[in-house]
């Protein structure tokens, strides 16, 4: 068997919730050894809570974002809760946190309080709102910042309230972006011997992704739109259509597209039509060109659509989370896993998206709480029994 690409690195992390525990379980599908440093006062991470499906201090949520990884429970705010972290750092390549912004250089996250421990150590945040500016010591979550972004407002139908996507995506982008940045920082350290810190915010990560409805913003006279049937905000046809039995995404972002959507669809005409001749013209003529599109998709199942359009017109099925988890391309790209839990029985769940040779296939389940807080204390950094029950005595460890 290959060795995963992040075999040997070892990462401290100080993460609840989402964001931050989805960004370092891309890292231990690679192989990184990830120590969950949990706060015992608390009962650890509150995602153990999450319902609907809980067990005894675990979830299905929490298995969710925490699979392969290892749980240590350490009281931070205790003295000697920090001479064990320090331990900790002498042995890792990171130390990861996704606690509020004013709270790391508070629990003794920063580089500069590690450097003289470990001046190699990357040390990342991920908070919601960073750790400067008017917001820096408030909570974030997946919902304020879709809203306080802009995100909300050009979400669904014109008529309707604001909303939000329906998946947590801030928080999984900001994970991501996170993880970008801990990995970049990692490997200037290994060239420079040098650490640093990574700062990444949920705030940040959501406008940076506002792109180029940014740039039009910023640049002209432009106000966007939330748009009919999640279509684009300026490409015609680009959007969801009914059709006799379902819904049909379709995106025609080249002329080519364009074309041999009104060929398979039967109106050729269309093409010739000067009304419609460019992606101008179409987007200034729109509403009479989908008075004559819609009707029209609605004759057809989405089966029936897709096996006249696909391979000549962008498009895809406007699936449920059940018939996305069954689509042929998903199971084809081997996007289900399973794990066997002690209580849970066989669990599954998605995989990584990062497909390459060495990849942890089969990943252990997320670990119990302190699971391996004994081990780890020993194993690691050889203290022996009576320390260790010194640190329980005294509350640093549960």
């Amino acid at each position: 068997m290959a060795r995963a690409p992040l075999d040997g690195v070892r990462i401290l992390a100080v993460s609840q919730f989402g964001a931050g525990p989805f960004g370092t379980t891309v890292l231990a599908d690679l192989g990184a050894e990830v120590i969950k440093i949990e706060d015992p006062g608390v009962g650890g991470d509150v995602a153990r809570y999450v319902p609907p499906y809980t067990a005894d201090r675990d979830s299905l949520y929490f298995q969710s974002f925490n699979r392969g990884k290892k749980s240590l429970t350490l009281n931070l705010r205790h003295p000697d809760g920090q001479a064990v972290l320090h331990d900790l750092v002498r042995v890792s390549d990171a130390l990861f946190n996704n606690v509020r912004g004013d709270q790391p250089k508070a629990l003794g996250l920063t580089y500069a309080q590690l450097k003289d421990v470990n001046p190699r150590l990357v040390c990342c945040s991920l908070s919601g709102f960073g750790s400067t500016g008017p917001q820096a010591a408030e909570p974030a979550y997946d919902y304020l910042i879709q809203g306080q972004a802009g995100w909300m407002a050009i979400t669904g139908e014109p008529d309707g309230p604001p909303g939000k996507c329906g998946v947590s995506v801030i928080d999984f982008s900001g994970g991501y972006a996170a993880m970008l940045g801990l990995m970049v920082a990692l490997y200037d350290a290994q060239r420079s011997g040098v650490g640093r810190d990574v700062e990444v915010s949920l705030l940040d990560t959501a406008v940076s992704m506002l792109s180029y409805f940014a740039a039009w913003t910023l640049n002209r006279d432009w106000e966007p739109a939330r748009v009919p049937q999640s279509g684009h905000q300026t490409l015609v046809p680009a959007q969801n259509f009914r059709t006799a039995d379902g819904w049909i995404v379709v995106f025609c972002a080249k002329e080519k597209f364009w074309l041999s959507l009104v060929r398979l669809m039967g109106l050729p005409e269309l093409a010739g039509d000067p009304r419609f001749a460019s992606f101008p013209e179409r987007l200034a003529h729109k509403a009479a060109l989908l008075s004559i599109l819609e009707p029209r998709f609605a004759t057809k199942p989405t089966r029936e659509w897709l096996g006249l359009l696909r391979g000549h017109v962008p498009c895809a099925p406007v699936n449920s989370v059940r018939e996305a988890l069954q689509d042929e391309q998903v199971l084809a790209r081997e996007m289900i896993v399973e794990i066997d839990h002690p209580v849970f029985g066989r669990m599954r769940q998605v995989a990584s998206p990062i497909k390459t040779e060495g990849a942890i296939a089969a990943p252990a389940p997320a670990p119990r709480l302190g699971e391996h807080t004994e081990s780890l204390l020993q194993d690691v950094l050889g203290y022996g029994a009576g320390t260790i029950e010194s640190l329980r005595a005294k509350g640093v460890i549960a």
